[in-house]
């Protein structure tokens, strides 16, 4: 079953490896697509604008040259000021006085031009006059912005004109306080006005059209924003094209990607289908590294350190096959077999030296069952040798069942073996077991030990672990020591026994068998 499900979720694995990456290249297409042309649509609008800022800077400037001229409306004096504006400025088509509605004169002449019933008051105090009757021009192709008693006549088409843009793009300018269109060339809707909300900029897609619409920072003559328009349709063709080079790539990715994880997957498979034939062959062998005391140098014990080499004279690394093992449910066949070969290597040592002993990690699996229990205590008796001669440890990890693993060691030192908890501080909840188990050892990990004397950030945990362990009458073992400082560190602090590279390497056990009486090492 667990077999199937793996087979499943390779499956499905390597299909989101294939398909996840080129979809999320066409994204990327779609989002630099849709970017590229809304910071296009923006720049017309921004044109659009900045045309429409122009007329109102000079519609401005003219009413207010005249208000503030001193001269009488409609006097020649005045007259002749107003065709100075008018052809002074480019955007301006008639600057003149009004009365009710009515240009009475203008740079045009003195004669009267009726502005239109169609007014608009703004909030800053102007008169707009969207469409203005100026006989020889066409039916509201002029409009008109009157304050202070002045008015100014502008071409409506002028902001939209010569901005650029292809013939599809429309455009327009917008009054944002009634949702009016003040100008336009081709179709604006109203209603986008809502859409800028409190925004400079903003653009959005809608009925076919990526809209952009940009706020005028100028409200002397009215709230007003500038809009473009542009088809969706040319989003899809840019998109195209960018996705043609994107997804590819990402295809490529994906190919790669699978057929990675693929020969990852088969070789984690070759690996887990592997284990059962190399222990038939019995590819698998033990080395031993020395647990010294640290205030005498004496070695006191070796911890069994599991090893594979597969037939063609390969080695295969614990941090790939034990994971296999327990993937795959044969850890629990593994640690028989670690028993197994402890007993052949090292069953008559032991019986002979009631003082030494043998440290056997546990797995997960392994403390899930009391069956650890008599085979551990099988091999003593078989050997001859002594509870005292052998220690289990057990990683973080093998209590995360906790009840189970609780009774086990319940069992294990009924019978006087001892149990150390290993790789302490680099899991889960650590102190919260320690304190709901009945542990004999504390093993410090290499990674506290290799900070001592440095200023690596768990440089001072090693010190809280001694002290708490000390707290709770733990005997403690320091792994990963490589220099005398450290041990000497660890030596003045009450650490008791230690093991690493200082003291010795891995090895077969009859090196360790011959140097452990009256072996001492200058720490």
């Amino acid at each position: 079953m667990r077999r199937r499900l793996g087979l499943g979720l390779t499956g499905l694995a390597t299909i989101a490896v294939l398909i996840v990456p080129p979809w999320l290249a066409w994204r990327e297409a779609q989002r630099q697509a849709w970017a590229a042309e809304a910071e296009q649509a923006l720049a017309i609008a921004r044109d659009v604008l900045h045309r429409t800022d122009e007329a109102a800077v000079q519609i401005m400037n003219g009413n207010r040259t005249l208000a503030r001229s001193g001269l009488a409306p409609c006097s020649p004096a005045s007259l002749a000021l107003m065709r100075r504006i008018a052809l002074g400025a480019s955007y301006i088509h008639a600057i003149g006085w009004v009365e009710h509605g009515v240009l009475v004169c203008s740079s045009m002449g003195p004669f009267p031009i009726p502005l239109g019933s169609d007014v608009l008051h703004t909030a800053s105090g102007a008169v707009l006059y969207p469409n203005v009757p100026l006989p020889g021009t066409a039916q509201g192709a002029l409009f008109a912005a009157e304050r202070d008693g002045y008015a100014t006549i502008i071409h409506r088409d002028m902001p939209v004109d010569a901005s650029g843009a292809a013939a599809d793009v429309a455009l327009g300018v917008l009054h944002l306080q009634t949702c009016r269109v003040a100008v336009s060339r081709g179709r604006i809707d109203p209603a986008w006005a809502t859409r800028l909300g409190t925004a400079r900029s903003t653009t959005f897609a809608d009925r076919g059209r990526l809209v952009a619409i940009v706020r005028s920072k100028l409200d002397t003559i009215a709230a007003i924003a500038a809009v473009a328009a542009v088809p969706l349709a040319g989003v899809a063709r840019r998109a195209h094209a960018i996705a043609l080079r994107l997804v590819p790539a990402g295809l490529l990715f994906g190919v790669v990607a699978a057929t990675a994880l693929g020969l990852l997957l088969r070789r984690r498979m070759s690996l887990e289908m592997s284990l059962a034939a190399a222990l038939r062959r019995g590819e698998f062998f033990l080395l031993y590294q020395p647990i010294v005391n640290l205030q005498t140098g004496q070695w006191v014990g070796a911890e069994a350190l599991l090893r594979w080499r597969r037939a063609g004279g390969e080695m295969v690394g614990p941090d790939a096959f034990i994971p296999a093992a327990e993937r795959s449910g044969q850890i629990v066949r593994l640690t028989e077999h670690v028993i197994e070969m402890v007993a052949r290597d090292a069953g008559a040592f032991l019986r002979d030296h009631p003082a030494f002993h043998v440290a056997i990690n546990l797995s997960a699996a392994d403390v899930q069952s009391p069956v650890i229990v008599d085979r551990l205590t099988a091999m003593l008796a078989a050997c001859g040798a002594r509870p005292s001669n052998l220690i289990v440890e057990i990683t973080e990890r093998g209590f995360l069942h906790l009840e189970s693993a609780r009774e086990v060691i319940r069992l294990l030192r009924a019978h006087d073996i001892g149990v150390a908890i290993d790789d302490f501080g680099t899991g889960y909840s650590s102190l919260s077991y320690l304190e709901s188990l009945d542990l004999d050892y504390l093993k410090i990990d290499r990674s506290f030990t290799e900070a001592i004397g440095t200023d690596a950030p768990t440089s001072g945990v090693v010190g809280l672990i001694i002290d708490m362990a000390r707290s709770m009458r733990l005997s403690m073992i320091a792994e990963g020591i490589e220099n005398a400082a450290q041990a000497a560190y660890l030596r003045e602090r009450g650490v008791e026994f230690a093991q690493g590279w200082l003291f010795g390497k891995p090895m077969p056990f009859a090196d360790i068998a011959r140097r452990a009486d009256g072996y001492r090492h200058a720490a």
